[in-house]
Protein backbone atom coordinates (compact mmCIF):
# COMPACT_ATOMS: atom_id res chain seq x y z
CA UNK A 1 0.00 0.00 0.00
CA UNK A 2 1.28 3.05 -1.19
CA UNK A 3 1.48 5.59 1.94
CA UNK A 4 1.68 9.10 -0.23
CA UNK A 5 -2.18 7.96 -1.26
CA UNK A 6 -3.19 9.27 2.69
CA UNK A 7 -3.53 13.03 2.30
CA UNK A 8 -4.35 15.45 4.80
CA UNK A 9 -8.00 15.45 4.46
CA UNK A 10 -8.70 12.83 2.09
CA UNK A 11 -6.88 9.67 0.01
CA UNK A 12 -6.14 10.06 -3.64
CA UNK A 13 -3.65 8.28 -6.03
CA UNK A 14 -2.97 7.05 -9.51
CA UNK A 15 -5.12 4.58 -11.02
CA UNK A 16 -4.31 1.68 -10.53
CA UNK A 17 -0.49 1.51 -9.95
CA UNK A 18 -1.16 3.91 -6.80
CA UNK A 19 -4.63 2.82 -5.72
CA UNK A 20 -6.02 -0.39 -6.83
CA UNK A 21 -8.94 -2.50 -6.02
CA UNK A 22 -7.24 -4.36 -3.79
CA UNK A 23 -6.09 -1.30 -1.78
CA UNK A 24 -9.94 0.18 -1.98
CA UNK A 25 -10.99 -3.02 -0.60
CA UNK A 26 -8.56 -2.85 2.66
CA UNK A 27 -9.46 0.61 3.00
CA UNK A 28 -13.28 -0.68 3.45
CA UNK A 29 -12.05 -2.75 5.91
CA UNK A 30 -10.02 -0.62 8.10
CA UNK A 31 -12.99 2.42 7.76
CA UNK A 32 -15.66 -0.41 8.75
CA UNK A 33 -13.18 -0.90 12.03
CA UNK A 34 -11.62 2.03 12.79
CA UNK A 35 -15.02 4.30 12.19
CA UNK A 36 -17.10 1.06 13.73
CA UNK A 37 -19.99 1.50 10.87
CA UNK A 38 -22.74 -0.31 10.62
CA UNK A 39 -24.64 1.36 7.76
CA UNK A 40 -23.28 3.78 5.34
CA UNK A 41 -24.17 5.40 1.89
CA UNK A 42 -21.52 5.25 -0.93
CA UNK A 43 -21.13 6.84 -4.17
CA UNK A 44 -18.87 7.57 -6.94
CA UNK A 45 -18.26 9.66 -9.93
CA UNK A 46 -17.36 9.16 -13.58
CA UNK A 47 -13.90 8.81 -13.43
CA UNK A 48 -12.05 5.91 -15.38
CA UNK A 49 -11.57 3.46 -12.08
CA UNK A 50 -14.25 4.74 -10.06
CA UNK A 51 -16.58 1.73 -10.93
CA UNK A 52 -13.71 -0.45 -9.78
CA UNK A 53 -12.45 1.23 -6.80
CA UNK A 54 -16.01 1.27 -6.00
CA UNK A 55 -16.64 -2.14 -6.04
CA UNK A 56 -13.42 -2.60 -3.95
CA UNK A 57 -14.26 -0.54 -1.32
CA UNK A 58 -17.96 -1.90 -0.82
CA UNK A 59 -16.75 -5.66 -0.66
CA UNK A 60 -14.56 -4.64 2.21
CA UNK A 61 -17.04 -3.32 3.78
CA UNK A 62 -19.47 -5.61 3.45
CA UNK A 63 -16.88 -8.39 4.84
CA UNK A 64 -16.74 -6.16 7.96
CA UNK A 65 -20.48 -6.30 8.10
CA UNK A 66 -21.39 -3.15 7.26
CA UNK A 67 -24.86 -2.71 5.24
CA UNK A 68 -24.10 -0.47 2.64
CA UNK A 69 -26.33 2.01 0.05
CA UNK A 70 -25.73 2.57 -2.91
CA UNK A 71 -26.47 5.73 -4.56
CA UNK A 72 -24.33 5.45 -7.47
CA UNK A 73 -23.02 8.07 -9.82
CA UNK A 74 -23.93 11.06 -7.99
CA UNK A 75 -21.76 14.84 -6.83
CA UNK A 76 -20.13 14.71 -3.52
CA UNK A 77 -22.70 16.66 -2.11
CA UNK A 78 -25.00 14.05 -2.60
CA UNK A 79 -23.01 12.19 -0.12
CA UNK A 80 -23.18 14.91 2.22
CA UNK A 81 -26.98 15.08 1.60
CA UNK A 82 -27.69 11.54 2.26
CA UNK A 83 -25.26 11.76 5.59
CA UNK A 84 -26.85 14.52 7.33
CA UNK A 85 -30.21 13.99 5.79
CA UNK A 86 -30.65 9.98 6.43
CA UNK A 87 -28.38 10.49 8.99
CA UNK A 88 -26.09 7.21 8.46
CA UNK A 89 -23.00 6.22 9.95
CA UNK A 90 -20.61 7.39 7.53
CA UNK A 91 -20.31 8.54 3.44
CA UNK A 92 -17.66 7.53 0.93
CA UNK A 93 -17.65 9.45 -2.66
CA UNK A 94 -14.95 7.64 -5.30
CA UNK A 95 -13.61 10.64 -6.50
CA UNK A 96 -10.39 12.88 -7.35
CA UNK A 97 -12.33 15.88 -7.25
CA UNK A 98 -10.42 17.89 -9.79
CA UNK A 99 -7.04 15.70 -10.35
CA UNK A 100 -6.21 14.51 -13.85
CA UNK A 101 -8.01 11.90 -14.83
CA UNK A 102 -5.24 8.99 -13.97
CA UNK A 103 -6.21 10.19 -10.48
CA UNK A 104 -8.93 8.38 -8.43
CA UNK A 105 -9.39 8.38 -4.90
CA UNK A 106 -12.00 8.76 -1.66
CA UNK A 107 -13.86 11.44 0.11
CA UNK A 108 -14.66 10.45 3.57
CA UNK A 109 -17.18 11.66 6.24
CA UNK A 110 -18.38 10.94 9.46
CA UNK A 111 -21.85 10.82 10.63
CA UNK A 112 -21.50 13.71 12.97
CA UNK A 113 -20.57 15.52 9.44
CA UNK A 114 -16.71 16.02 10.21
CA UNK A 115 -14.35 15.01 7.33
CA UNK A 116 -12.56 11.23 7.75
CA UNK A 117 -8.70 12.51 6.89
CA UNK A 118 -6.96 10.26 4.93
CA UNK A 119 -3.62 10.80 7.03
CA UNK A 120 -6.13 9.13 10.11
CA UNK A 121 -7.00 6.15 7.63
CA UNK A 122 -3.50 5.41 7.32
CA UNK A 123 -2.30 5.42 10.57
CA UNK A 124 -4.84 3.06 11.97
CA UNK A 125 -3.90 0.43 8.96
CA UNK A 126 -0.25 0.69 9.82
CA UNK A 127 -1.05 -0.08 13.80
CA UNK A 128 -4.08 -3.30 12.40
CA UNK A 129 -2.02 -4.54 9.48
CA UNK A 130 -3.85 -7.89 9.65
CA UNK A 131 -7.68 -7.56 9.42
CA UNK A 132 -9.59 -9.80 11.19
CA UNK A 133 -11.56 -12.98 9.53
CA UNK A 134 -15.48 -11.49 7.41
CA UNK A 135 -18.20 -10.77 9.54
CA UNK A 136 -21.65 -11.73 8.87
CA UNK A 137 -24.30 -9.21 7.44
CA UNK A 138 -22.97 -7.39 5.42
CA UNK A 139 -25.27 -6.39 2.27
CA UNK A 140 -25.42 -3.65 -0.79
CA UNK A 141 -28.32 -2.10 -1.75
CA UNK A 142 -28.43 0.24 -4.46
CA UNK A 143 -30.95 3.33 -4.02
CA UNK A 144 -31.59 6.59 -5.82
CA UNK A 145 -31.77 9.79 -4.02
CA UNK A 146 -31.64 12.46 -7.15
CA UNK A 147 -34.83 13.22 -6.46
CA UNK A 148 -34.46 13.98 -3.00
CA UNK A 149 -31.14 15.87 -3.21
CA UNK A 150 -32.83 18.13 -6.17
CA UNK A 151 -35.47 18.67 -3.56
CA UNK A 152 -32.81 19.79 -1.27
CA UNK A 153 -31.19 21.93 -3.18
CA UNK A 154 -34.23 23.74 -4.09
CA UNK A 155 -35.46 24.72 -0.71
CA UNK A 156 -32.65 27.14 -0.27
CA UNK A 157 -34.25 30.27 -2.91
CA UNK A 158 -37.69 31.01 -3.60
CA UNK A 159 -37.86 30.10 -7.21
CA UNK A 160 -40.91 32.44 -8.00
CA UNK A 161 -38.16 34.91 -7.59
CA UNK A 162 -35.80 34.17 -9.76
CA UNK A 163 -35.68 35.50 -12.87
CA UNK A 164 -35.34 33.58 -16.36
CA UNK A 165 -31.29 34.21 -17.08
CA UNK A 166 -29.40 33.02 -19.94
CA UNK A 167 -26.40 30.80 -18.26
CA UNK A 168 -23.87 28.62 -19.85
CA UNK A 169 -23.14 25.72 -18.07
CA UNK A 170 -19.44 23.87 -18.33
CA UNK A 171 -19.91 20.57 -16.75
CA UNK A 172 -16.19 19.49 -17.76
CA UNK A 173 -17.89 16.05 -18.55
CA UNK A 174 -18.25 16.09 -15.14
CA UNK A 175 -20.91 14.86 -13.06
CA UNK A 176 -22.93 18.61 -13.33
CA UNK A 177 -23.91 17.37 -16.10
CA UNK A 178 -25.86 14.78 -14.42
CA UNK A 179 -27.33 17.37 -11.92
CA UNK A 180 -27.91 21.04 -13.93
CA UNK A 181 -30.79 19.11 -16.21
CA UNK A 182 -32.80 17.77 -12.93
CA UNK A 183 -32.24 21.02 -11.33
CA UNK A 184 -33.21 23.26 -14.29
CA UNK A 185 -36.41 21.43 -15.17
CA UNK A 186 -37.09 23.23 -11.83
CA UNK A 187 -36.00 26.36 -13.12
CA UNK A 188 -37.08 29.50 -15.25
CA UNK A 189 -33.51 29.65 -16.63
CA UNK A 190 -32.32 28.99 -20.15
CA UNK A 191 -28.94 26.77 -19.56
CA UNK A 192 -26.68 26.36 -22.64
CA UNK A 193 -25.06 23.14 -22.02
CA UNK A 194 -21.23 22.56 -22.65
CA UNK A 195 -19.61 19.19 -22.03
CA UNK A 196 -22.67 17.52 -20.60
CA UNK A 197 -21.53 13.81 -21.34
CA UNK A 198 -20.37 11.91 -18.35
CA UNK A 199 -16.44 11.19 -19.22
CA UNK A 200 -13.60 10.27 -17.08
CA UNK A 201 -10.94 10.96 -19.60
CA UNK A 202 -12.10 14.89 -19.72
CA UNK A 203 -12.01 15.03 -23.26
CA UNK A 204 -12.61 18.51 -23.52
CA UNK A 205 -10.72 20.25 -20.99
CA UNK A 206 -8.47 19.68 -17.54
CA UNK A 207 -11.22 18.67 -14.61
CA UNK A 208 -9.85 21.77 -12.91
CA UNK A 209 -11.75 24.72 -13.59
CA UNK A 210 -8.62 27.03 -11.98
CA UNK A 211 -6.36 26.30 -15.43
CA UNK A 212 -6.76 29.07 -17.96
CA UNK A 213 -7.91 25.99 -20.97
CA UNK A 214 -10.16 24.73 -18.73
CA UNK A 215 -11.57 28.33 -18.98
CA UNK A 216 -11.49 29.13 -22.33
CA UNK A 217 -14.85 27.64 -23.77
CA UNK A 218 -16.76 29.09 -21.17
CA UNK A 219 -15.50 32.48 -22.22
CA UNK A 220 -15.93 31.92 -25.86
CA UNK A 221 -19.56 30.65 -25.47
CA UNK A 222 -21.22 33.71 -22.58
CA UNK A 223 -19.48 36.23 -25.29
CA UNK A 224 -21.34 34.50 -28.59
CA UNK A 225 -24.37 33.88 -26.94
CA UNK A 226 -24.43 37.25 -24.91
CA UNK A 227 -25.32 35.17 -21.87
CA UNK A 228 -26.14 36.76 -18.76
CA UNK A 229 -22.64 34.45 -17.03
CA UNK A 230 -21.31 31.28 -16.90
CA UNK A 231 -20.53 28.63 -14.21
CA UNK A 232 -17.97 26.23 -14.08
CA UNK A 233 -17.14 22.90 -11.85
CA UNK A 234 -14.79 20.15 -11.46
CA UNK A 235 -15.26 16.37 -11.79
CA UNK A 236 -17.31 15.79 -8.82
CA UNK A 237 -18.68 19.52 -8.67
CA UNK A 238 -17.57 20.76 -5.24
CA UNK A 239 -15.60 23.39 -6.95
CA UNK A 240 -17.81 26.17 -8.95
CA UNK A 241 -16.47 29.29 -10.33
CA UNK A 242 -18.93 32.29 -11.99
CA UNK A 243 -17.68 34.25 -15.73
CA UNK A 244 -19.37 37.38 -15.82
CA UNK A 245 -21.49 38.75 -18.78
CA UNK A 246 -18.05 40.13 -20.25
CA UNK A 247 -16.76 36.70 -19.94
CA UNK A 248 -13.82 37.71 -16.97
CA UNK A 249 -13.57 34.69 -14.51
CA UNK A 250 -14.33 35.55 -11.06
CA UNK A 251 -12.52 35.23 -8.06
CA UNK A 252 -13.80 32.55 -5.51
CA UNK A 253 -13.79 34.64 -2.70
CA UNK A 254 -15.63 37.77 -4.04
CA UNK A 255 -18.31 34.59 -4.94
CA UNK A 256 -18.08 34.09 -1.21
CA UNK A 257 -18.78 37.40 -0.12
CA UNK A 258 -22.09 37.51 -2.75
CA UNK A 259 -23.08 34.54 -0.83
CA UNK A 260 -22.05 36.35 2.52
CA UNK A 261 -24.36 39.43 1.10
CA UNK A 262 -27.20 37.00 0.39
CA UNK A 263 -26.89 35.15 4.13
CA UNK A 264 -25.89 38.23 6.33
CA UNK A 265 -29.34 40.12 4.88
CA UNK A 266 -31.01 36.93 7.00
CA UNK A 267 -28.80 36.49 9.54
CA UNK A 268 -27.41 39.51 10.80
CA UNK A 269 -24.40 39.35 12.63
CA UNK A 270 -23.88 35.60 12.17
CA UNK A 271 -20.19 34.53 11.60
CA UNK A 272 -18.68 33.70 7.63
CA UNK A 273 -15.25 31.89 8.11
CA UNK A 274 -12.67 32.30 5.38
CA UNK A 275 -9.27 31.17 4.70
CA UNK A 276 -5.66 33.15 4.61
CA UNK A 277 -5.65 32.95 1.14
CA UNK A 278 -8.47 35.49 0.76
CA UNK A 279 -8.31 38.85 -0.03
CA UNK A 280 -8.11 41.44 2.91
CA UNK A 281 -11.25 42.47 1.16
CA UNK A 282 -13.09 39.52 2.56
CA UNK A 283 -12.86 40.09 6.42
CA UNK A 284 -13.62 43.89 6.15
CA UNK A 285 -16.66 43.43 3.87
CA UNK A 286 -18.34 40.75 5.78
CA UNK A 287 -17.31 43.47 8.80
CA UNK A 288 -19.21 46.03 7.04
CA UNK A 289 -22.14 44.21 5.92
CA UNK A 290 -22.85 43.23 9.87
CA UNK A 291 -21.11 39.89 9.98
CA UNK A 292 -18.41 38.41 12.39
CA UNK A 293 -15.21 37.09 10.18
CA UNK A 294 -13.75 34.38 10.80
CA UNK A 295 -9.85 33.79 9.44
CA UNK A 296 -9.09 29.72 9.73
CA UNK A 297 -5.81 27.98 7.49
CA UNK A 298 -6.37 27.01 4.16
CA UNK A 299 -8.04 23.56 3.12
CA UNK A 300 -12.01 22.57 3.28
CA UNK A 301 -11.79 20.46 6.29
CA UNK A 302 -10.48 23.41 8.24
CA UNK A 303 -13.33 25.61 7.02
CA UNK A 304 -15.99 22.72 8.27
CA UNK A 305 -14.34 22.67 11.68
CA UNK A 306 -13.96 26.34 11.91
CA UNK A 307 -18.15 26.23 11.05
CA UNK A 308 -19.20 24.21 13.57
CA UNK A 309 -16.65 25.78 16.47
CA UNK A 310 -18.29 29.22 15.77
CA UNK A 311 -21.44 28.16 14.67
CA UNK A 312 -21.24 30.04 10.69
CA UNK A 313 -23.81 30.42 8.52
CA UNK A 314 -21.35 30.43 5.64
CA UNK A 315 -17.75 29.64 4.89
CA UNK A 316 -15.45 28.95 2.39
CA UNK A 317 -12.02 29.72 0.46
CA UNK A 318 -10.41 30.55 -2.98
CA UNK A 319 -10.61 26.71 -4.57
CA UNK A 320 -13.99 27.47 -4.60
CA UNK A 321 -15.83 25.26 -1.58
CA UNK A 322 -19.27 26.96 -0.70
CA UNK A 323 -20.10 25.37 2.57
CA UNK A 324 -23.65 26.27 4.54
CA UNK A 325 -24.91 25.69 7.83
CA UNK A 326 -28.10 24.75 6.51
CA UNK A 327 -26.60 22.27 4.35
CA UNK A 328 -25.01 19.78 7.30
CA UNK A 329 -21.84 22.49 7.24
CA UNK A 330 -21.30 21.14 4.25
CA UNK A 331 -20.24 22.51 0.43
CA UNK A 332 -22.58 22.57 -2.24
CA UNK A 333 -21.70 24.47 -5.93
CA UNK A 334 -25.51 23.80 -6.78
CA UNK A 335 -27.08 25.75 -3.64
CA UNK A 336 -24.41 28.32 -3.94
CA UNK A 337 -25.47 28.76 -7.47
CA UNK A 338 -29.05 29.60 -7.04
CA UNK A 339 -28.04 31.86 -3.68
CA UNK A 340 -25.74 33.83 -6.66
CA UNK A 341 -28.87 34.16 -9.12
CA UNK A 342 -31.11 35.19 -6.27
CA UNK A 343 -29.00 37.84 -5.71
CA UNK A 344 -28.55 38.82 -8.99
CA UNK A 345 -32.54 38.82 -9.37
CA UNK A 346 -33.41 41.14 -6.36
CA UNK A 347 -30.84 43.46 -7.13
CA UNK A 348 -31.46 44.01 -11.16
CA UNK A 349 -27.29 44.37 -11.72
CA UNK A 350 -25.28 42.45 -13.97
CA UNK A 351 -22.76 40.09 -12.23
CA UNK A 352 -20.10 42.62 -12.74
CA UNK A 353 -21.59 45.59 -11.60
CA UNK A 354 -22.68 43.52 -8.13
CA UNK A 355 -18.72 42.42 -7.52
CA UNK A 356 -17.10 46.44 -8.79
CA UNK A 357 -17.19 47.41 -5.06
CA UNK A 358 -14.83 44.55 -3.96
CA UNK A 359 -12.17 45.48 -6.73
CA UNK A 360 -10.25 47.64 -3.84
CA UNK A 361 -7.08 46.44 -3.50
CA UNK A 362 -4.17 44.66 -6.46
CA UNK A 363 -3.70 40.71 -6.24
CA UNK A 364 -1.20 39.21 -7.89
CA UNK A 365 -2.16 35.65 -9.16
CA UNK A 366 -0.29 33.31 -6.71
CA UNK A 367 3.27 32.14 -7.22
CA UNK A 368 4.48 28.98 -6.47
CA UNK A 369 8.05 28.30 -6.36
CA UNK A 370 10.13 24.82 -5.27
CA UNK A 371 11.91 25.44 -2.26
CA UNK A 372 14.12 22.72 -0.73
CA UNK A 373 13.93 24.07 3.18
CA UNK A 374 10.27 25.12 3.48
CA UNK A 375 10.83 25.66 7.48
CA UNK A 376 14.24 27.43 7.08
CA UNK A 377 12.77 29.26 4.13
CA UNK A 378 9.57 30.65 6.36
CA UNK A 379 12.04 30.92 9.26
CA UNK A 380 14.28 33.50 7.31
CA UNK A 381 11.13 35.40 6.08
CA UNK A 382 10.17 36.13 10.25
CA UNK A 383 13.41 37.08 10.54
CA UNK A 384 13.90 39.57 7.61
CA UNK A 385 9.98 41.27 7.54
CA UNK A 386 10.10 41.25 11.43
CA UNK A 387 9.38 44.97 11.64
CA UNK A 388 5.77 43.91 10.09
CA UNK A 389 2.62 42.79 11.49
CA UNK A 390 3.70 39.09 11.46
CA UNK A 391 0.46 36.01 11.75
CA UNK A 392 1.95 32.85 11.66
CA UNK A 393 -1.70 30.47 11.18
CA UNK A 394 -1.09 28.29 8.45
CA UNK A 395 2.58 29.51 7.11
CA UNK A 396 3.28 33.39 7.51
CA UNK A 397 1.39 36.49 7.47
CA UNK A 398 3.08 39.65 6.56
CA UNK A 399 1.08 42.96 6.55
CA UNK A 400 2.33 46.49 6.13
CA UNK A 401 0.68 49.36 5.22
CA UNK A 402 0.52 49.85 1.68
CA UNK A 403 1.30 45.89 0.85
CA UNK A 404 0.65 42.79 2.85
CA UNK A 405 1.12 38.76 1.31
CA UNK A 406 0.39 34.70 2.53
CA UNK A 407 3.16 32.43 1.87
CA UNK A 408 2.69 29.20 3.38
CA UNK A 409 3.63 25.12 2.22
CA UNK A 410 1.68 23.50 -0.30
CA UNK A 411 -0.41 20.26 1.29
CA UNK A 412 0.76 18.15 -1.55
CA UNK A 413 4.42 18.96 -2.91
CA UNK A 414 7.90 20.69 -1.93
CA UNK A 415 6.82 24.46 -2.90
CA UNK A 416 5.82 27.74 -1.12
CA UNK A 417 2.66 29.36 -2.04
CA UNK A 418 2.67 33.24 -2.18
CA UNK A 419 -0.23 35.71 -2.71
CA UNK A 420 0.36 38.83 -2.89
CA UNK A 421 -1.70 42.10 -2.57
CA UNK A 422 -1.74 45.73 -2.01
CA UNK A 423 -3.05 49.09 -2.45
CA UNK A 424 -1.51 49.37 -5.67
CA UNK A 425 0.21 47.31 -8.53
CA UNK A 426 3.32 49.37 -8.17
CA UNK A 427 3.31 48.48 -4.67
CA UNK A 428 2.50 44.52 -4.89
CA UNK A 429 5.17 44.03 -8.16
CA UNK A 430 7.77 45.91 -6.19
CA UNK A 431 7.51 43.18 -3.35
CA UNK A 432 7.24 40.64 -5.23
CA UNK A 433 10.20 41.01 -6.85
CA UNK A 434 11.90 41.56 -3.50
CA UNK A 435 9.90 38.39 -2.20
CA UNK A 436 11.35 35.91 -4.53
CA UNK A 437 14.96 37.56 -4.75
CA UNK A 438 15.09 36.82 -0.87
CA UNK A 439 13.66 33.50 -0.99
Amino acid sequence: MQRHIFRSYDIRGIYPTDFDTKTAYDIGRALARKERWGRVVVGRDMRLGAKDIHDGLVRGLIDEGVSVEDVGLTPIDGIYFAVGKQKYDGGVMVTASHNPKEYIGLKMIHGNMTAVRGADVLKFLENNLQPEEKKEGGSVIEKDILEDHVSHILSFVDGKKLKPFNIVVDAGNGMAGKMIPALSKHLPFMVTPLFFDLDGNFPNHPSDPLKPESQTALVKKVRETNADLGVIFDGDTDRMFFVDETGTFIRADYTLLLLAKMMLETHPGEAIVYTVECSKIVPEKIKEMGGRAIRTPVGYANVWDAMRREGAILGGEMSAHYAFKENFCTDSGFIALLFVLELLSKSGKKLSSLIQEFNVYFQHPQINIEVKDIPKALQKLKERYKDGNLDEMDGLSIEYPDWWCVIRASNTEPLLRINIEGKTKEAVEEKKEELLSFI
